[in-house]
C-alpha cells in the first residue's frame, strides 16, 4: 500500500506521523507563521501533517525518476491494490478503456479518488468509480492515500481507503519535459510531453497562474507479438475459417478435418470439428492517445480571503482489437434463388429431408442488398463462420472528462473556512472502427450462396462483405456531477490542560448525480449480431445528496489525542445513512507513536448499477453447458458445440439494491530507535455487508446445482445460446443481474522500513513496503457459506498473500542512481490443478542533472524480461495463459524522461 519507488525525508513526516525527518527552513520573522493545511482523512487544518490515520504520501518528482507517466502505473505498484482494472482489459469488454483503483481487493467502487480534495465525476459507462486515466498526470505534486474508510468524512465509496491527486498550489516558471519507452519487444512503444508554467507571487503579487498540458500516445501490443501467448487457455471457438457446420448441433463438421489447416485452427477429439484459437487476434494492450490540461489561479484579496479558479480537460482515446466477428448458427441453404445448387453447400454429413421447422420462412429483414430475402429451405445447414474478410473487431473508446471549481477560502472571526462549488462531467463514446457488418446482411449472404464460409471469396462475395461492413458510434455515455460544500474550523481552547487547544470542523455539502447511457439505435440495429448491443438497452438515472458532518480533535494529554468525526447522508433515491468515527493518537516519546480507529462506512448504488437496462452479451471465458456437457464430456446426443464455449449472459441494473454497509478498523505504531531509521506497522480489518456485485461468471457455471435458478434453458433440448446472432430468451442465457450479495470480510498488516545512510560517497535511501492479507473471504449470497480468497483464485480472481516493493537509491552532486523490487506472491489457480508462481519484477533507473534546471533520467523497467506467469483462469476475454489485472506484457522496457526548467 506503500510507495514503491524512491521515498524521500520530506514525505516521511506525513507517513510516520512524526515531524523529526522533515525538511525545513530556518524560520525568519515572515515566516514565523505556519501555515495551516488540511490533510487527505481529515477535515481540521493543522500546522504539521500529524494525525490518528495511517496516511502514505507519494512524490511524484520520485515517481517520474522511476519511469512513471500515468496514474494507472502508480496504482499497480501499491502493496495495498490487490487488483486493478487497466487498460488492458477494454479489449473485448466494455469499460470504455477505463482503469481504476481498488484498495484491499473489496472493489473499485470502494476507493474514494480525489482531485486537490474533491471528487471527480466517475466513469460513465458504468458509474463505478473515476477513471485514473483522467487525472491530469502533468499537474500532480503528491498522491496521499489515506489506508483507512472515511465514510465519516466523506460520505459513500470511501470504504476501502480514499487516494487524493494533489497538484501544485502555486508555481512561477516553465518547464518542459520529453519522454520516450522501447519495450524490447515488438509493439508497446510510447511517446510523452509535458509542458507546465506559472506567474505571480502569491505572497508579493497577490496571485498566481498556473498551467500543464500533457501529450502521451501508447502503442498496441498485439496478441501474436509475445511469445507466452502460445500458451493455450481458453479462447477457442467453434466459429472458424473455414467454418463448422451442422444440421441438428449433435455433431459439427468441418471441410478442414480432421488436420484442420485453417486459420489458426486446432483438431477436436472425434476428428470431425475445428475450433480456432483466437488469442492471437486479441491485443494484449491496447493503442493509447491522452492529452490533458489543466489552468489554475488564485487570488489573494487580503490576508484572510483568497479566490481560486480551477479546469481541467482530459480527452483518452483507447483503441482495441479482438478476433474477427463470429457469425455462428447461421442458415445456408443447398440451393440458390435462381435454382442452381449452392456451389458452397456442403456435401457430406447432409440430410437433403431435415428441417427443424426453420424452413419455409425467412431468416433475415429486407435490407439494400436483398430487398426480398428468400426463405430457408428444407435440407438446410447451420454454418459458423467468422469474417475473416473485414478483418478484426476494433474499436475505438473516446473518453472525455471536464471539471471547474471556483472556491473561496479565508478566515473570519478565528474560524477558517472553505467554499467550493464544482461542475464534473464524463463523456465516454464507443465508436466502431473495424471488423464489424450488419448481420443480417452477411446472414442472407451466407443462406443465399453469396458467401462462400468454405475458403476462398469471389468478386460478388467480397463486394458484399466489403457493402456490409459498418463503422460509427456504437453508444455514449455521460455522467454529471455537480456539488456544492462548505467546511468551518477553529480551535475552541485547552479543555483538559494538555498543552494544545481542542479543534472542531463542521461542514454541508450538497451533490446532483446525473447519468444518462444509450446506444445510437439505428447504427446499434444494424451490427446487433455482431456486437450484442441490444438497440434499445438505455440507463438513465438522478440523484440528490444532502449532508452534514463535523470532526472534533481533543488532546486528552501532552502524550495523547482523541478524534471523533460523525457524517449524515440524505439520498433522494434510496434513504440516509449516519458514519462515525473513532481515532486515537497516542506519542510517549519521541521516538514511538500508536495510533487506531474504529468507524463505519456505506457505499450507496450507483445510478448505474440501479437503472441500467438489461442487455445480452457473451461470456466473458469459455465454459461447459452444465446440463449437456458436466464435467468437459458432452452426454450422448449433445453436440461438442456444449463443450468449453461461450454462452449468452443477461446484464442489467436492480432498482430494489441497498447500499453496502461497512466497519473499519486499524491499529498501528511507528518506531524510530534512531535517527534516520523508521519502522511501521498497521493492522487493518473491514467488514462488509449486502456487498454488490454480479455472481462471478466462473462460479456460477461450477456451481449449477447451488445457482440453477439463473440458468434459462433454450428449447427444444438444454442448449444454452452459443452464438452472437441469437440475442434474447429464446436463445437460452445466464442471467448476471446486480444484486445484493452476502458479506466481505477482510483484513491483514502493513509493514514500513527506511533507512537513510549519509557518507562522504552520497546519499543512501533504503524503504521496505509491504501488505500481508491474514483473511478475505466472501459470501455469494446472504446466509451463504463464506469463500476463502487468500492465496487461491476465487470468484472474480485471487487475493495476494503478500506483496512487496523494496527501494535502493542513491544520489551525490547532481547524479543519483535507484533500483525498485516488485513482488506478488502465488496463488492455487483458477482450475486448482496449476499453482501461479509468485511473479517478481526489477526496475533500475539513474539520473543526471548536468546544469540547473536540467536533468536526463534513463531506465529499465523489468529488467530481467520476466513474463507474466501462467494462469488458466478464464474470467477475462484475453486469454493466452496470463492475467493483465496483475502483470504486465511489455516486458523488459527501456525509457528516458529529459526536463528543462526555467
Amino acid at each position: 500500500m506503500h510507495k514503491q519507488t524512491r521515498i524521500t525525508v520530506a514525505v516521511l513526516m506525513a507517513v510516520s506521523g512524526f515531524s523529526a525527518w522533515a525538511q525545513t527552513t530556518p524560520a525568519t520573522p515572515a515566516s514565523q507563521q505556519m501555515e495551516r493545511v488540511t490533510v487527505t482523512g481529515s477535515a481540521i487544518k493543522r500546522i504539521d501533517a500529524e494525525s490518528s490515520v495511517p496516511i502514505t504520501v507519494i512524490k511524484m518528482s520520485d515517481l517520474r525518476n522511476s519511469g512513471v507517466t500515468s496514474v494507472e502505473q502508480i496504482m499497480s505498484s501499491l502493496t495495498g491494490v490487490q487488483q486493478s482494472t487497466n487498460a488492458a482489459q477494454s479489449i473485448g469488454s466494455g469499460s470504455g478503456g477505463a482503469s481504476f483503483a481498488d484498495l484491499r481487493g473489496i472493489g473499485a467502487d470502494k476507493t474514494l479518488i480525489l482531485l486537490n480534495g474533491e471528487r471527480i465525476a466517475n466513469n460513465a459507462v458504468d458509474g463505478s468509480a473515476p477513471d485514473l486515466n483522467m487525472i491530469p498526470f502533468a499537474a500532480i505534486e503528491r498522491i496521499e492515500v489515506l489506508r483507512d474508510g472515511a465514510s465519516a468524512l466523506y460520505g459513500t465509496d470511501a470504504i476501502g481507503g480514499v487516494i487524493n491527486f494533489i497538484t501544485r498550489r502555486s508555481y512561477n516558471g516553465a518547464t518542459i519535459t520529453l519522454g520516450v519507452d522501447l519495450p524490447q519487444h515488438a509493439g508497446g512503444e510510447a511517446r510523452s510531453a509535458n509542458l507546465g508554467f506559472g506567474f505571480g507571487d502569491l505572497g508579493k503579487q497577490g496571485f498566481n497562474v498556473l498551467g500543464f498540458f500533457s501529450v502521451k500516445k501508447e502503442d498496441a501490443i498485439a496478441g501474436d507479438q509475445r511469445a507466452f501467448n502460445k500458451r493455450i487457455v481458453g479462447g477457442l471457438s467453434n466459429s472458424t475459417d473455414p467454418a463448422n457446420y451442422t444440421q441438428d448441433f449433435g455433431t459439427l463438421y468441418n471441410p478442414a478435418a480432421p488436420t484442420c489447416a485453417g486459420t489458426a485452427l486446432i483438431p477436436i477429439a472425434g476428428g470431425t470439428q475445428c475450433k480456432i484459437v483466437t488469442p492471437n487476434f486479441v491485443d494484449f494492450a491496447p493503442k493509447s492517445n491522452t492529452v490533458s490540461g489543466m489552468l489554475k489561479g488564485t487570488l489573494r484579496v487580503n490576508e484572510s480571503l483568497e479566490l481560486g479558479a480551477e479546469g481541467f480537460m482530459t480527452r483518452n482515446r483507447v483503441t482495441t482489437r479482438i478476433a474477427p466477428v463470429p457469425y455462428g448458427g447461421y442458415y445456408m441453404n443447398p440451393t440458390m434463388p435462381n435454382g442452381q445448387p449452392n456451389p458452397y453447400f456442403p456435401t457430406s454429413h447432409i440430410d437433403p429431408t431435415f428441417d427443424d421447422g426453420s424452413a419455409g420462412a425467412p431468416a433475415f429483414n429486407p435490407s439494400a442488398a436483398f430487398a426480398n430475402p428468400v426463405d430457408v429451405q428444407t435440407g438446410f445447414a447451420y454454418v459458423l463462420w467468422r469474417d475473416f474478410p473485414n478483418g478484426s473487431r476494433a474499436q475505438m473508446n473516446e473518453n472525455k472528462q471536464s471539471r471547474l471549481v471556483l472556491s473561496v477560502d479565508g478566515n473570519a472571526a478565528n474560524w477558517d473556512y472553505s467554499i467550493k462549488f464544482s461542475m464534473n462531467k464524463n463523456t465516454v463514446d464507443q465508436n466502431l472502427t473495424g471488423g464489424y457488418g450488419d448481420g443480417d446482411m452477411i446472414g442472407e449472404g451466407l443462406l443465399e450462396g453469396v458467401i462462400n464460409p468454405f475458403g476462398a471469396q469471389s468478386a460478388a462475395s467480397t463486394a458484399l462483405l466489403e457493402k456490409a461492413a459498418l463503422n460509427g458510434k456504437l453508444q455514449t455515455a455521460t455522467g454529471k456531477v455537480r456539488i456544492f460544500k462548505a467546511t468551518a474550523s477553529r480551535e475552541l481552547g485547552d479543555w483538559l490542560g494538555a498543552g494544545r487547544p481542542a479543534q472542531i470542523a463542521v461542514g454541508v455539502e450538497r451533490r446532483t448525480e446525473d447519468f444518462d447511457s444509450h446506444p445510437i439505435r439505428e447504427f446499434a440495429q444494424l451490427v446487433s449480431a455482431s456486437t450484442g448491443v441490444d438497440p434499445d438497452a438505455t440507463a438513465k438515472g438522478t440523484r440528490k445528496v444532502s449532508a452534514l458532518y463535523t470532526e472534533v480533535n481533543v488532546p486528552v494529554t501532552k502524550t495523547l489525542e482523541l478524534t471523533g468525526s460523525l457524517r449524515h447522508d440524505r439520498y433522494s433515491d434510496f434513504g440516509k445513512s449516519t458514519n462515525p468515527k473513532l481515532s486515537f493518537r497516542f506519542q510517549p516519546s519521541k521516538e514511538m507513536l500508536f495510533r487506531g480507529s474504529a468507524s463505519t462506512g456505506f457505499r450507496a448504488p450507483t445510478l448505474f448499477e440501479l437503472y441500467s437496462s438489461t442487455a445480452y452479451t457473451n461470456t466473458a471465458g469459455n465454459f461447459n453447458n452444465p446440463i449437456n456437457c458436466p464435467g468437459g464430456t458432452a452426454i450422448p446426443g449433445a453436440s461438442a458445440a456444449n463443450c468449453n464455449g461461450q454462452f449468452q449472459v443477461l446484464n442489467g441494473g436492480f432498482i430494489e439494491l441497498k447500499p453496502e454497509k461497512a466497519r473499519n478498523y486499524t491499529l498501528g505504531a511507528v518506531f524510530e530507535p534512531m535517527a534516520d531509521v523508521s519502522l511501521g506497522i498497521d493492522f487493518w480489518a473491514i467488514k462488509i455487508k449486502n456487498a454488490i456485485a454480479v455472481l462471478p461468471q466462473s462460479t456460477l457455471f461450477a456451481n449449477y446445482d447451488q445457482f440453477k435458478q439463473y440458468f434459462h434453458f433454450s428449447q427444444p433440448g438444454n442448449l444454452l445460446s452459443i452464438t452472437s446472432n441469437c440475442p434474447g430468451p429464446r436463445c437460452g442465457y445466464v442471467e448476471q443481474l446486480n444484486q445484493n450479495l452476502g458479506g466481505t470480510n477482510t483484513n491483514g498488516i502493513d509493514l514500513s522500513a527506511q533507512y537513510r545512510l549519509r557518507s562522504n560517497v552520497g546519499q543512501f535511501d533504503f524503504a521496505l513496503n509491504s501488505t500481508f492479507v491474514n483473511e478475505y473471504e466472501y459470501q455469494d449470497f446472504q446466509g451463504g457459506p463464506w469463500n476463502q480468497n487468500v492465496g487461491r483464485y476465487v470468484g472474480a480472481g485471487p487475493v495476494f498473500k503478500w506483496q512487496h516493493n523494496l527501494t535502493a537509491n542513491w544520489a551525490y552532486s547532481g547524479f543519483a542512481l535507484g533500483t525498485a523490487v516488485h513482488y506478488k506472491s502465488g496463488y492455487l489457480d483458477f482450475t486448482p490443478t496449476n499453482h501461479v508462481s509468485a511473479f517478481t519484477t526489477t526496475d533500475l533507473y539513474g539520473s543526471w542533472s548536468p546544469i540547473k534546471g536540467a536533468s536526463l533520467v534513463v531506465g529499465i523497467r523489468n529488467l530481467f524480461d520476466r513474463d507474466p506467469p501462467f494462469t488458466n483462469q478464464g474470467d477475462l476475454f484475453q486469454s493466452g495463459g496470463w492475467d493483465s489485472r496483475y502483470a504486465n506484457a511489455a516486458g523488459r522496457t527501456y525509457y528516458a524522461r529529459a526536463t528543462y526548467s526555467f
